[in-house]
């Protein structure tokens, strides 16, 4: 698997990413053990970016895909986005979103990991 620099901070990940919208919304029902499943095997072939949006399952997915690289987290790099807000609309501000950026595990409150996610 290739991989790419982002920015100049010298954090890489693979050329292929992995989107995870589907596992939670859009392409039918939401199948969470199957999502789990699938992120994993992306990383068993050698895909190191995730993405995922609060937008995707409000929150939902975000867990799922938190769930799922637990064994790995160290070893990826995960994107989100945020900002929609349940009636349509964007708020970018951050305290709607704080609550939801606080570090809940290892990975995030591991001093390295502080600005990579």
């Amino acid at each position: 698997m290739q991989h790419r620099t982002l920015g100049q901070q010298g954090l890489t990940a693979s050329a292929i990413g992995y989107g995870a919208m589907g596992v939670s919304m859009a392409y039918g029902p939401s199948d969470e053990q199957g999502g789990i499943k699938a992120i994993q095997r992306a990383h068993d072939l050698g895909v190191t970016f995730f993405d995922t949006a609060e937008f995707y399952g409000w929150g939902d997915n975000e867990k799922i895909v938190g769930r799922a690289v637990a064994g790995f987290r160290d070893e990826v790099v995960i994107a989100t986005k945020f900002g929609f807000t349940r009636q349509g609309g964007l708020d970018s501000r951050p305290e709607p979103h704080s609550a939801e950026a606080e570090p809940t595990g290892p990975a995030e409150q591991n001093p390295e990991n502080q600005g990579h996610r």
